[in-house]
């Protein structure tokens, strides 16, 4: 949805060439993963005057079969830019594509992330670093200061949090 909206997509570019610069994450090429972050890595690669490539959730079934879209050389450094992070799987996978297809890849950058403890830990034992500009705690930190939820609220959300699978209402 915030794609449709020009202003809240240059903030999310904006936000991410930001992130990157002030971390000194460096790369030669930008990949997004599909679907969510095609079009936010299309745009900061645009932005930065580098290369992009993508990777599919599986190869096309037909032709050369890639998962991995785009001009990419064996040995460049890949900075990985995703939408939603939740179990972190899906982001993991399109690491392990990138890095069989030859790239470099330590860092993976999210707009949005749930923290879950299974992502991090997916994360760490595929020695890639993740990144979120918006973290779910922060989320509900910033929604209660606006007044969008109440306090009674923030326990409800943090217990969503521990337990997504388990949690009743």
């Amino acid at each position: 949805m915030s794609l449709s909206h020009p202003a809240l997509r240059d903030l999310i570019k904006r936000s991410f060439l930001e992130y990157i610069d002030d971390h000194q994450l460096t790369a030669d090429v930008i990949a997004g993963v599909a679907t969510g972050g095609v079009p936010y890595g299309a745009l900061i690669a645009d932005e930065a005057d580098l290369p992009f490539v993508y990777v599919r959730s599986q190869s096309k079934g037909h032709g050369r079969q890639n998962t991995v879209e785009g001009d990419l050389q064996s040995g460049q450094k890949c900075v990985v830019i995703e939408d939603l992070v939740s179990t972190g799987a899906s982001s993991m996978k399109a690491v392990v594509s990138l890095r069989e297809a030859g790239a470099v890849v330590t860092d993976t950058i999210s707009i949005f992330t749930y923290g879950f403890d299974q992502s991090g830990v997916l994360f760490q034992n595929g020695d890639c670093s993740l990144h979120s500009l918006v973290h779910y705690d922060d989320m509900i930190t910033e929604a209660h200061r606006l007044d969008y939820i109440k306090p009674d609220q923030i326990k409800e959300l943090k217990q969503w949090r521990q337990s997504p699978s388990s949690w009743k209402a």
